[in-house]
C-alpha cells in the first residue's frame, strides 16, 4: 500500500494537469509550440502513458494499453509536431486519462493490488511517479505561458515604469574545503542525485539573491545584445538566429516602456524581482558583462550546481524558490551512478548536451523543492521560468 500523502499529491495533480487542459482555449489544447515545447494536451497524455507504463507493462506484463499508444507519447518515436496533431480531442483525453489515472489510484491504495517488487520497495517508485507528474505539470504551465506571450496586447501601458540597477556583488563568502553534495539515499532522490558526494571546493562567493530585472536592464541599457565580445561562439549563433533583445517575456508598450507577460497577462515589471525568462547564453553574456565592471565584481561568473548546493543548504542565500538558476556546468552523472527505475530514463538528459539548473521556480511543486533535486534544459532554452545568480572569486 502506497503512502497517504503520496495518493493525496498525486491525485491533485491528476486534477490540476486534466485542469490546466480542460480551461485551455479549443485552439490551444493540442497546439504545438516548437520543438522545445509539446503541446498541452501532449503532456497530459505522455503522463498517463507513463504511469501505465511502469505500473502495469512494467510491473504486470499488461501492454494492452501501452501499446496503444506508445508512438504518440514516447518522445523521438516520431515527429514531436506530428505527435499532438495525432491526438485525439481534448475531451476525449480528458475523459481517457481520468479513467486510467483513477484506476491508479485506487491500485496504489489498495493492500495487495500490486505485485511485489524491488521498484515498490520504500515507495519509490511511486515517488517517482509523482515527481515525473510535478515535472509534466510545470511544463503544462510554460505551454500556457508561451500561448499567453504569443497573443498581443497592444493596449497595455505601464504605470510603474522598470528602472535599471547597476548590479552589485552583494555576496556571502564560502570558505575552502570538502562538502556533502546530493541525497542522503532518500526514498523520494531521482538516480540522478544519487550516490551522495564530498567535493572540494575552493574558496568563493555568491550572490544573495538571483540577478533581477533592473540588474538586467542594465545590461540590455548598455547594449549589452550587441557587444559580441560577451557572448560565446555559439552564444552569438543562438542571439542572432532567435533575434532576442529581452528576456522572452518582456514586451514594450506604446511609450516604449518595458513590461512582462505573466501566466494571468500583462503586467508592470519590479526592479528588485529575479529576471526570468533567459538563455544560458543570456545568462552567460551578463555574467561577462558584469565581470567586465571590475571592482568587487570582478570575475563574475554563473554559478557551479555544487556551489549553489552548497550554499542553499547552509541558509547562506536567498530567492531560491524563485526562478531556476543557471549553472555553469553540463549535467552529468554522479560517480557511482546507478539508474532508476532503469537506465533510459536519465541516459536521455545526460546525453543530449544539457546544462544543470537549481533552484526551483514560483510554479515548481514542493515535491521538488529540495536543495539536491536537479534540474536541466538545453543552453537556447529560455521558457521554463529560468534566471541566474553570480558568483565570484573567493577573498
Amino acid at each position: 500500500m502506497t503512502s497517504p500523502r503520496i495518493l493525496t499529491q498525486l491525485g491533485n495533480l491528476h486534477q490540476m494537469m486534466r485542469s490546466l487542459l480542460q480551461e485551455a482555449p479549443a485552439d490551444q489544447a493540442n497546439r504545438y509550440f516548437g520543438p522545445q515545447l509539446a503541446s498541452l494536451g501532449w503532456y497530459l497524455g505522455r503522463s498517463v502513458y507513463w504511469e501505465t507504463y511502469w505500473l502495469r507493462e512494467v510491473l504486470t506484463d499488461d501492454m494492452d494499453l501501452t501499446d496503444r499508444v506508445r508512438l504518440l507519447f514516447t518522445p523521438g518515436a516520431m515527429d514531436p509536431e506530428a505527435q499532438s496533431a495525432h491526438l485525439p480531442p481534448p475531451d476525449h483525453l480528458l475523459a481517457w486519462a481520468a479513467e486510467i489515472q483513477d484506476e491508479h489510484l485506487r491500485r496504489l491504495a489498495a493492500p495487495g493490488k500490486m505485485p511485489a517488487s524491488d521498484l515498490l520497495r520504500d515507495d519509490r517508485l511511486q515517488w517517482f511517479l509523482l515527481q515525473e507528474a510535478a515535472r509534466n505539470y510545470e511544463r503544462m504551465l510554460t505551454v500556457r505561458h508561451v500561448a499567453r506571450i504569443r497573443q498581443s496586447d497592444q493596449g497595455y501601458r505601464v504605470a510603474t515604469l522598470l528602472t535599471a540597477r547597476t548590479p552589485a556583488a552583494d555576496s556571502v563568502a564560502v570558505e575552502q574545503g570538502y562538502y556533502r553534495i546530493g541525497s542522503r539515499h532518500e526514498p523520494f532522490a531521482y538516480d540522478n542525485e544519487l550516490p551522495p558526494q564530498a567535493v572540494e571546493l575552493t574558496a568563493f562567493r555568491i550572490a544573495k539573491r538571483p540577478v533581477s530585472n533592473g540588474e538586467f536592464l542594465a545590461f540590455i541599457e548598455a547594449g549589452g545584445y550587441g557587444e559580441d565580445r560577451l557572448w560565446s561562439a555559439s552564444g552569438r549563433s543562438w542571439r542572432d538566429d532567435s533575434g532576442a533583445t529581452a528576456p522572452l517575456h518582456w514586451c514594450r508598450d506604446g511609450a516604449q516602456c518595458w513590461y512582462g507577460i505573466g501566466l494571468q497577462g500583462p503586467m508592470d515589471l519590479s526592479s528588485d524581482e529575479p529576471v526570468a525568462g533567459l538563455s544560458r547564453h543570456e545568462a552567460e553574456a551578463f555574467a561577462a558583462w558584469v565581470a567586465g565592471l571590475g571592482g568587487d565584481r570582478h570575475g563574475a561568473a554563473l554559478q557551479h550546481e555544487y556551489q549553489w548546493e552548497v550554499a542553499a543548504r547552509s541558509g547562506l542565500i536567498a530567492g531560491t524558490g524563485q526562478v531556476w538558476e543557471w549553472c555553469t556546468n553540463p549535467f552529468r552523472p554522479y560517480a557511482g551512478f546507478s539508474p532508476f527505475p532503469d537506465s533510459s530514463v536519465s541516459q536521455a538528459d545526460f546525453d543530449s548536451g544539457r546544462f544543470s539548473l537549481r533552484g526551483a521556480s514560483l510554479h515548481t511543486q514542493r515535491c521538488l523543492r529540495r536543495a539536491s533535486f536537479r534540474n536541466r534544459a538545453a543552453p537556447g532554452d529560455r521558457h521554463g521560468f529560468t534566471g541566474m545568480r553570480l558568483v565570484f572569486p573567493g577573498p
